[in-house]
């Protein structure tokens, strides 16, 4: 099976009130400090019919979703409500942003009133990757919203994910303490 292309950034965003030891998405911060790196995971389709039906697995631990079309491609955008449905049957309540690419090529997009976005209360945001365009914008806002939604997220099975998180970072805690000094481990003498 195919996989989609994995593309992973840092970024250093404001955390007012962020604890040390990586609050948010894997990130890190100093103990009162006003910001704090948060690394994410993109996963990028590009769109294409190989990846139609994408394995649960890949929406596992997502936080939010980008959801991109070809402004110069009608069936991109046709496409929206098939990505999205299948979206929110695996992560009903992550944030997700609808994405008009390539206005570059054609200004006039941007005045264009898109429904898809409207009818599901979706943020739409016009961009170009070909010349920068609100890119930069787009994946700052996407990592707060993540970051956001993954410190305040009501969902059971992201409780369920953030406990299996804590367990493992607990068992890989104490695998770093020597053997004489963990609690409750009975050393034995060493024979003379």
């Amino acid at each position: 099976m195919a996989r989609p292309s994995l593309w992973v950034s840092s970024t250093a965003l404001s955390c007012s009130g962020a604890r040390a030891g990586g609050e948010g998405l894997g990130g890190e911060s100093g103990s009162g400090s006003q910001s704090c790196v948060h690394v994410a995971d993109f996963w990028d389709t590009a769109g294409q019919e190989r990846f139609q039906s994408m394995h649960a697995s890949y929406y596992h631990k997502a936080h939010a979703c980008i959801m991109v079309f070809d402004v110069q491609r009608k069936i991109t955008y046709k496409n929206l409500s098939t990505w999205y449905t299948e979206l929110r049957e695996f992560r009903p309540e992550i944030p997700c942003i609808v994405v008009a690419n390539k206005i570059d090529a054609d200004m006039k997009m941007t005045q264009k009133s898109f429904n898809f976005a409207r009818k599901f209360s979706l943020p739409l945001y016009f961009v170009s990757a070909a010349d920068g365009t609100n890119v930069v914008k787009l994946f700052n806002d996407a990592i707060r919203l993540a970051v956001s939604y993954k410190q305040n997220s009501r969902d059971f099975m992201d409780e369920v994910l953030q406990e299996l998180e804590n367990i493992d970072l607990k068992q890989e805690e104490e695998e770093e303490i020597p053997d004489k000094e963990q609690p409750g481990r009975i050393q034995s003498p060493s024979p003379s």
